[in-house]
Parts: C-alpha cells; sequence; structure tokens
C-alpha cells in the first residue's frame, strides 16, 4: 500500500494477491477436472459397452454348434448385408422422397421404379436358374452379389446428386444383386445347418442378426447421409465390400452339391411332386409379400402427408417412425414366436396369416386412423414373418434333401418377384391419386381373391397327375 493512500476496512486491508502465474482459480480447475473424469469415464464405459456387444453377438452367432458348422460365419455375413442394405434405404430415402415435394417425390419414384423395377420383374425367375449354374461355387457367387453391390454404390454415391442415367443403371445393379443374393444365401444354408438345428431355427437366427444389423446400421447411415448423401453409399460399399471378404471365407462345405437335384418352382422333380401343404404355403406367402411391397410404397406417400381423416395432429415424420416401427415390433415378434409355430402344424398357420392379413387390410381401409394403421403395419411385419418360418418348416419337413436346396431358392426368387408386383402396385395407384382407404379397398380385393383361391386350392385340391401316363 502506497504511503498516501487511506488504509482500508479492518479484514480489507486491500485486494487478494494475484494467483500466480499459470495458476487458475479453484472452481475452473475443478470444472476441467470433472469434465476430464467424465469424458474419461465415459469413453471406458462406451469402451466396455461395445467389447461387451461384441463378445455377446460372437456368443450369439457361435452358440448351438454354429460355429462349428460354419453357420456362424454366415450370419457374421449376412449382418454386413442388411447393414449396407440400410444404409442404401437411408440414402435413396433422401434422395428420391423428402428432400422434394410429395407430387415431384412421387414421379422420381415412379420412374426409379419402372426403370429398375420392371426389368427386375424380367430378371427375377431367371436367377434361380442361372444361379444353378454356380452349384459348386456358392460362396463366389455370394461374393459377387455382395461386390456387385459395392460397385454400384461407390457410381451411385457420384451419381445421386444430379440422378443420371448411371444412377439409375446402378439403382437396378443393387436392386437386382440384392435379390440375388437371398437366393444365393438361402442355397448355402442348408449346407451349414448344426446336428441339433432345423431350417426353421437357423433361418430365425439369420432373420434376428439381419434386424439387429440394420437398427445399427441405420443411424450411422443418417448420420453419414447429414453430411451428403453420397456418404451413406460409400459406407455402404465399404460393408458390402467386407461381405465379400467373408463370404470367399465361407467352408468350403457351402460349395458342395453332392446328392442334390434340381426342381422347378412347381416343385416338380422328374414327374414326383412335393407335398400340397409346401406348395400352399408358397401360395400364402407370395399374397404376403405382394401386400408389404404394397405397403411399403403406397403407405410411405401416404404417410408423408397424413389425410385428416387419420386423425393425427402431429409430426408426420413420427407418424411414420410409429408405422415403421409397428411393423419392425411384428417382425420380430413374428420370429420369436416361429420357432413355436413349426411344431403346431405351419400347413394351417401360414394359411391363417394370410387370412389374418386381409381382414386387418379389410378393416383399415374401412376405418383408416393413424392407430389402425399402425396395426396394419404390425400385423403385416407378424404375418410375413411367420408365413416365412412357416414356409420353411414345410420345406424342411415335406421336400426331399436332395432337392431341399433348389426348392428354397426357387421360393425365394417367387416371394422376390410378388414383392416387385406389390410395389409397382403401390405406386400405380398413388400415381392415379386414389385416396389411401380406395388403394387399401383395390389391394383388399386383389388379395381376397388370390386367398379364395389358396383356400380353395387347399380345401379341394387337383388330382395329382400320373408320372406313368
Amino acid at each position: 500500500m502506497e504511503e498516501n493512500e487511506p488504509p482500508g476496512p479492518p479484514g480489507h486491508e486491500g485486494p487478494p494477491p494475484p494467483f500466480p502465474e499459470g495458476d487458475e482459480p479453484m472452481d475452473d480447475r475443478s470444472r476441467l477436472a470433472g469434465a476430464r473424469r467424465f469424458s474419461e469415464g465415459a469413453g471406458r464405459l462406451i469402451a466396455r459397452g461395445g467389447v461387451s456387444a461384441f463378445l455377446g453377438a460372437r456368443r450369439f452367432t457361435r452358440s448351438g454348434g454354429a460355429g462349428e458348422s460354419g453357420l456362424s460365419r454366415l450370419l457374421e455375413l449376412h449382418a454386413f448385408n442388411t447393414a449396407g442394405d440400410a444404409a442404401v434405404a437411408v440414402s435413396l430415402a433422401g434422395t428420391l422422397f423428402f428432400t422434394v415435394p410429395t407430387e415431384q417425390a412421387s414421379g422420381q419414384v415412379a420412374l426409379f421404379l419402372v426403370l429398375t423395377m420392371l426389368p427386375f420383374a424380367v430378371v427375377a425367375p431367371l436367377i434361380g436358374p442361372f444361379l444353378d449354374r454356380f452349384r459348386r461355387g456358392r460362396r463366389w457367387a455370394i461374393g459377387t452379389t455382395l461386390a456387385v453391390r459395392a460397385f454400384c454404390c461407390w457410381v451411385l454415391a457420384g451419381a445421386v446428386v444430379d440422378e443420371s442415367a448411371s444412377f439409375y443403371l446402378a439403382a437396378l445393379g443393387v436392386l437386382i444383386s440384392s435379390k440375388a443374393y437371398g437366393v444365393t444365401r438361402a442355397t448355402a444354408v442348408p449346407r451349414l445347418l448344426p446336428a441339433e438345428f432345423t431350417l426353421v431355427k437357423a433361418n430365425s437366427r439369420i432373420s434376428l442378426t439381419g434386424t439387429a444389423a440394420a437398427a445399427i446400421s441405420a443411424p450411422l447411415a443418417v448420420g453419414a447421409a447429414a453430411i451428403g448423401a453420397p456418404w451413406a453409399l460409400r459406407y455402404a460399399a465399404v460393408l458390402f465390400v467386407i461381405g465379400t471378404i467373408l463370404a470367399i471365407l465361407l467352408p468350403e462345405r457351402v460349395d458342395s452339391s453332392a446328392g442334390e437335384e434340381r426342381v422347378d418352382i412347381a416343385g416338380r422333380r422328374h414327374g414326383v411332386t412335393v407335398s400340397r401343404d409346401v406348395v400352399n404355403a408358397l401360395r400364402s406367402n407370395a399374397g404376403l409379400r405382394l401386400l408389404t411391397g404394397f405397403l411399403t410404397i403406397f403407405m410411405a406417400f401416404t404417410l408423408r402427408e397424413p389425410p385428416d381423416s387419420m386423425g393425427w395432429g402431429g409430426n408426420a415424420t413420427v407418424l411414420m417412425a410409429f408405422v415403421i416401427g409397428a411393423a419392425g415390433v411384428g417382425n420380430a415378434l413374428g420370429i420369436v414366436i416361429g420357432s413355436w409355430a413349426r411344431s403346431r402344424r405351419p400347413e394351417r398357420v401360414v394359411l391363417a396369416v394370410l387370412v389374418l392379413d386381409v381382414v386387418v387390410l379389410v378393416v383399415a381401409a374401412a376405418f383408416f386412423k393413424w392407430p389402425i394403421a399402425a396395426l396394419l403395419g404390425l400385423t403385416v411385419g407378424l404375418c410375413q414373418s411367420l408365413g416365412k418360418l412357416s414356409l420353411d418348416a414345410l420345406i424342411q419337413r415335406d421336400v426331399a434333401e436332395e432337392v431341399r436346396t433348389s426348392m428354397f431358392a426357387r421360393s425365394e426368387t417367387l416371394l422376390q418377384l410378388s414383392w416387385v408386383i406389390g410395389g409397382l402396385l403401390g405406386i400405380g395407384l398413388f400415381t392415379v391419386d386414389v385416396s389411401a382407404p380406395i388403394g387399401m379397398v383395390v389391394t383388399a380385393v386383389i388379395l381376397l381373391a388370390w386367398l379364395t383361391f389358396v383356400l380353395a386350392r387347399a380345401i379341394n385340391p387337383p388330382p395329382t397327375p400320373n408320372p406313368a401316363r
């Protein structure tokens, strides 16, 4: 204190001494230390959670003898496949659907479907016979379907901005190779079954693995798409490259065709016909997939701008997420119930789910409110899952081992083609500007006619031809 400055009051002899140079107030230092401890703890927690999730997934894929049989490798491969498909769906949805007005979006999606799904509708029946030529090279056939998608996704990433002709050609390549993957993977499953597994149990585990992988990959793809749509496609390309490597590393027994024979889509083999239950199951699943394809396209546009009659006053995106989430819950429930259903007369289950699908569709057409739309999504997801697993159970039970793999591949081709037809129906009805209830009534009439045909053939099957004549 200077000599002329008056002294301060007692206890306040002047300003507090400054902190030594380089020091900070204790409260700032405490906050920084607390933030550092929190970040380190969060990092350790995330790392431990990631390791636990990875180890849990490994235990799941390898349990029940799947590790020894090689099924675990197919599960890992399928996880990367569905993760990549989810990323492609996120990118294309953001490009074709959510970023433009509804009228323009419908035109773009219509063009997309015409240039991609129509050629596939012609190609799909030829996929199964063509892939029969790779019966001793299934690993390379599966890997090729993934490698083609990796290349096409990289091309799409460069063409997605201006949507040039290469955009549609690459999208067609992604679609065809994705459907071909389903067929080729189906032919590999019977060769990798553990001793205690049925075909239904194996496919249930494959479906669960794919659902989990898609659920993890979709948010990552959304984050990549936030940077730019090409980045989601590049992310998908990387996933497909990894899947290609995993496909080549599948066990060699996948390529074995010892004791197998070919069978046509009706199940005939040298004049021998498979059980009528399998044929009925194929017909029922075709109807289920047609409805799924229709709702995927038609309801996506309808829920983008929900009509006032639905009674939804909130955000349209939330409603769409709610309905899609209900469908996902139904699909998961179907997978869980599927193991039980296989021992409970699957030939009846597969007919019952088609009846249930049609009934709920009629109800939704008559009372088109948002809770009914969610119920429809739940029902369609449940019925498609149960129908497919029941079909698998019937193929496992009734189809001779030497033709089972070929029959399974043909069934996958039929189901993929049915979805394409349903998608084309959905875009066609939306393009002519019919209301959602009317569109569902039209689809319900088509499915009612199909259901009548399926039930009539199930109750009064035609006489089996005598191959000797």
